[in-house]
């Protein structure tokens, strides 16, 4: 009977451990906290790069921030420039990352979509994912 118990209240620090962890991740990442999977669409990294990028900031801080590899950050950045969502500027010797006109459209209208795609209790609609707050908010 001890045993069982024992067992028990290992299960439940192990739970709260874990949801502590998942806490800490989606504080870290908001993105997290709004979807049902783990995964994240392309269309949701590229604005959140472009969120990041708004004020200019370099590689390495994107890479942190938007929390992908060096190899996939250089495969987003150089869909990103090929298209003109950001451009890359050169500040003190350093490579800075900027948002374009076309990439701060590109986040309005996809704020406009995410409002479409809401529901009337504020739940998504058909399972769609909804970028967090922080991104939703108008430029």
């Amino acid at each position: 009977m001890k045993a069982c118990e024992t067992r028990l209240k290992t299960l439940a620090f192990e739970l709260s451990y874990r949801e502590q962890i998942y806490k800490r991740k989606t504080e870290m990442n908001p993105w997290l906290a709004e979807t049902t999977s783990k995964r994240r669409d392309k269309l949701a990294i590229i604005a959140e790069i472009l969120e990041i990028a708004k004020g200019g900031t370099l590689k390495t801080q994107i890479m942190y921030k938007a929390n992908l590899s060096f190899a996939q950050l250089n495969e987003y950045l150089k869909f990103m420039l090929k298209i003109n969502l950001i451009e890359k500027v050169e500040n003190r010797g350093k490579d800075v990352y900027l948002a374009t006109g076309k990439g701060i459209n590109f986040l309005q209208r996809q704020c406009e979509i995410t409002e479409l795609l809401k529901g009337d209790n504020e739940h998504p609609k058909n399972g769609a994912k909804i970028p967090p707050p922080n991104l939703l908010r108008k430029v």
